[in-house]
C-alpha cells in the first residue's frame, strides 16, 4: 500500500489548514516615549542643541515650516542628555550610524513591547495562542532583529513564526496588515501579532541651508509604536472583532520613483521629498479607490469611514479636496498628526485606535463612526499606495460577512 499522499489528499490537507472567514482586528495598542516637545518650542530646542543658532534666517524658515504642519506635539526617544553624549548625531551629515544603531536596537523592541502588551491585555487570551509575529520598522537593521528580541521580551513561544519588515517607511503599517491577513486566512486558528515601532533617531540631522528636505523631516517625524492582534473566525465568546478586513491592494503610481527617496548612509537615513508628492497622490487617488471599490459597487466616498496615513497636512488637504470629502472624514488622521506627528509605519494603527476611541465616545453603534464600509490608505516610497478595504466595522455582538 502506497504511503505517498494523493493529489486529493493534499488538497484536503490544504483545505483543512485554511480559515473559513475573513481576517479581523481583535485588539489594538499604542505607546510613545515619555519625552515630548510642543511643536512651538521645538525650533529653539533643535537649533540650540545642534549648535546652529547662528543660522538665524534658516531658523526662521524652520519656524514657518513647523507652524504649517498643524502638529501640536511630538514624542522622541532622544533626550538632550543622549544627544550631548553623541554630538556627531547632531552635526549635519557627520558619520554617526554606529552611535545611532547602538542606541536604537536595544530600545526599539522595548517600545514595541509597550504597545504589544496593551494589545494583548485587551485581547484577553494567553500569549501562548499567538502563532505569528510581524515586526515593522525603518529605524534600524540588526540581526537577530527586533522581532527576535520582542519575542523574548514578551515571552512568546519559541516556535512563533516571525516576519521582520525593514525600511518600508510610512507605508509599512499598510503593508504589514495584508501580510497578516494572508497568514490569518491561510492558517486556521492562527493569531498574528503585528507591531510597528519607530525611533526616528536614524534620520535626525542638524540643519543645512542646502538641504531643506531634511529640515521638513525634522519638523514632521516622531517616535512611537503600535500593535494589533489579528485572526480569522474569532471566538466571540472570548474575542471581540473590532474590524473585518475585506480586501487589500498595492499600487505603484507611475513615474514617481524619484519623488520620495530614502538612503542609508554613514550619517544615518537621508531623504528627498519632492514638493509635488501631495499633488501626485491626490491626482491618482480616485483611480486607486475605484479599482478597490468598484467590485463592491461603492463610489460614494463620503459613505466610507477613512483611516489615512497622516504623512503631512498637504496630503490630507489635497486628497480631501480631490474626493470632495466632508470635513469630518479625516478627523482621526488629523488628530493623530496633531498630537503625535508623522510616526511612519506606526501611524495608521494610531489612526485606527483614534477612530475607535471617537466611535466609543460618541456612542456609535459600530467602530467606524457609524458606517459599515471604510478604507485604509498608506503612502510611501515608490510612490506606493496601500489600499485596504477595511475594514467593514462590526457591531459588538454581530459578525458581518460580505454577503450581509
Amino acid at each position: 500500500m502506497s504511503l505517498v499522499p494523493t493529489l486529493v489528499d493534499c488538497e484536503k490537507i490544504q483545505e483543512i489548514q485554511r480559515a473559513e472567514g475573513l481576517a479581523n482586528i481583535l485588539a489594538i495598542g499604542t505607546a510613545t516615549p515619555s519625552n515630548f516637545f510642543y511643536q512651538s518650542d521645538y525650533p529653539d530646542y533643535y537649533f540650540r542643541l545642534t549648535n546652529s543658532e547662528h543660522m538665524v534666517n534658516l531658523k526662521q524658515k524652520f519656524i514657518r515650516i513647523c507652524d504649517k504642519t498643524l502638529i501640536k506635539k511630538r514624542h522622541f526617544f532622544f533626550t538632550e542628555e543622549i544627544l550631548k553624549e553623541n554630538p556627531n548625531i547632531c552635526e549635519y551629515m557627520a558619520p554617526s550610524l554606529n552611535a545611532r544603531h547602538d542606541l536604537v536596537v536595544t530600545e526599539l523592541p522595548k517600545l514595541g513591547m509597550e504597545a504589544a502588551t496593551i494589545a494583548i491585555e485587551e485581547w484577553g487570551l494567553p500569549k501562548s495562542k499567538i502563532t505569528h509575529l510581524i515586526f515593522c520598522t525603518t529605524s534600524c537593521v540588526d540581526m537577530p532583529g527586533a522581532d527576535y528580541y520582542l519575542t523574548k521580551l514578551l515571552e512568546l513561544s519559541p516556535s512563533v513564526k516571525r516576519f521582520m519588515m525593514y525600511h518600508q517607511a510610512c507605508c509599512g503599517g499598510g503593508m504589514a496588515i495584508p501580510l497578516a491577513k494572508d497568514l490569518c486566512e491561510n492558517n486556521k486558528g492562527s493569531r498574528v501579532l503585528v507591531v510597528c515601532a519607530e525611533i526616528t533617531a536614524i534620520l535626525f540631522h542638524g540643519p543645512n541651508e542646502n538641504d531643506l528636505d531634511s529640515l521638513v523631516g525634522q519638523a514632521l517625524f516622531s517616535n512611537g509604536a503600535s500593535a494589533i492582534i489579528m485572526g480569522s473566525d474569532p471566538d466571540l465568546s472570548m474575542e471581540h472583532s473590532i474590524f473585518e478586513i475585506v480586501t487589500t491592494s498595492q499600487t505603484i503610481l507611475p513615474n514617481t520613483e524619484k519623488l520620495l527617496t530614502i538612503h542609508l548612509r554613514e550619517a544615518g537615513l537621508t531623504f528627498k521629498l519632492h514638493k509635488d508628492i501631495p499633488k501626485v497622490i491626490s491626482e491618482n487617488i480616485e483611480d486607486v479607490l475605484l479599482h478597490a471599490f468598484s467590485p463592491l459597487g461603492i463610489s460614494d466616498w463620503n459613505s466610507l469611514f477613512w483611516i489615512v496615513h497622516p504623512g503631512g497636512r498637504a496630503i490630507l488637504d489635497l486628497v480631501e479636496q480631490k474626493l470632495k470629502l466632508t470635513e469630518e472624514k479625516f478627523r482621526a488622521s488629523r488628530h493623530v498628526l496633531s498630537e503625535y506627528g508623522n510616526l511612519a509605519s506606526a501611524s495608521v494603527l494610531f489612526v485606527i485606535e483614534e477612530m475607535r476611541k471617537k466611535s466609543i465616545k460618541e456612542g456609535k453603534s459600530t467602530n467606524g463612526e457609524g458606517l459599515d464600509w471604510g478604507v485604509l490608505l498608506g503612502f510611501g516610497p515608490g510612490l506606493t499606495v496601500e489600499t485596504i478595504v477595511l475594514l467593514r466595522s462590526l457591531p459588538v455582538s454581530t459578525p458581518l460577512s460580505l454577503a450581509s
